[in-house]
């Protein structure tokens, strides 16, 4: 690995889950961590900026090798049994923390793809790889996926591995994240799944996710109905009351509002922009603490590209 080689990421936002489709569907969101990565002759040191910084409110990320993407990176190489040089980091985050908007996947992914990146030419690290890779420091696809691929994803795990379908988003479905000041551990949403469901919600859960897959590619139209969840959302509720108590006033006016990942953060799937503004406004007449943050669908993913040597950090 030659000293001095770098390479630049950039990764999206994802909101996983979308109501029914639980540890299977993830969504690209158009908010993104970037990162400059430099290859040293040895030790780790990373420099932080925006969400996560020294001074944050909300707690300062590692900036030694104990940070999520210098673990990521170094897995890789440790994967691929390759040496790993030392590595100079440079996050720039925006991807908010703790609030169900897939930071910590964000965080995996753009170390996978910086160690991608770093051994062009020298190992071939596939797009299988990357998501097997990230995978593996995640846990469950459902998150990476879309941060890798872009898009709306559909996550499995089968005998080979985690694999993924990328599909393209209606152009008529709008996007609005509710963020919340507060915030929420996924471990502690996760211990709050039973470990057996009744076998009429197991069903109605299989019902909405698939039509959700139809609502959110053909037919926006349905994004109401096919949203409904019977599997986690209801059991988290009492870990996040007002998330749950917005979600219901959002419904009950007719608007597809979701769990953001684990939450607490919300989405809501508009089927026009008129639709995601009047949800927007129900946001906003909430106490202070909450504010509606208008996205869209990131279609690329993530990437990775080399860094010229006259222009490295």
């Amino acid at each position: 690995m030659p000293v001095g080689r770098s390479v630049h990421v950039r990764v999206p936002a994802t909101s996983a889950n979308l109501g029914p489709g639980f540890d299977t569907l993830g969504l690209a969101l158009n908010v993104h961590d970037e990162l400059e990565v430099v290859a040293t002759e040895s030790g780790v040191t990373v420099e932080v900026s925006g969400v996560g910084a020294a001074g944050d409110p909300e707690g300062a990320v590692p900036t030694d090798e104990s940070n999520l993407v210098a673990r990521a990176a170094l897995h890789v190489f440790d994967r691929v049994g390759v040496e790993a040089p030392g590595l100079a980091l440079k996050a720039t985050n925006s991807i908010p923390h703790g609030r169900g908007m897939g930071s910590s996947g964000a965080a995996i992914v753009s170390g996978v793809l910086a160690a991608k990146g770093l051994l062009a030419g020298i190992v071939d690290v596939s797009d299988t790889d990357v998501l097997r890779y990230a995978t593996e420091l995640e846990g469950h696809p459902d998150n990476v996926a879309p941060a890798i691929f872009g898009g709306l994803t559909i996550a499995w795990v089968d005998e080979s591995g985690p694999r993924h379908k990328q599909l393209a988003v209606h152009r008529g479905v709008s996007l609005l994240v509710a963020v919340p000041e507060a915030t929420m551990s996924t471990k502690l949403a996760r211990s709050l799944q039973p470990d057996a469901v009744p076998h009429a919600d197991a069903v109605f859960n299989l019902s909405r996710s698939a039509l959700l897959v139809a609502a959110l590619t053909q037919s926006p139209e349905l994004l109401l109905d096919a949203t409904e969840d019977r599997l986690h959302q209801a059991y988290r509720a009492s870990a996040m009351p007002e998330t749950s108590a917005l979600i219901g006033d959002l419904r009950a006016a007719g608007h597809a509002a979701v769990v953001s990942g684990a939450g607490p953060s919300v989405l809501v799937l508009a089927s026009d922009p008129a639709a995601r503004l009047e949800a927007a406004a129900i946001v906003e007449q909430r106490p202070a603490g909450w504010h509606a943050r208008l996205l869209a669908v990131d279609i690329r993913g993530g990437m990775v590209e080399p860094i010229p040597s006259s222009t490295a950090a």
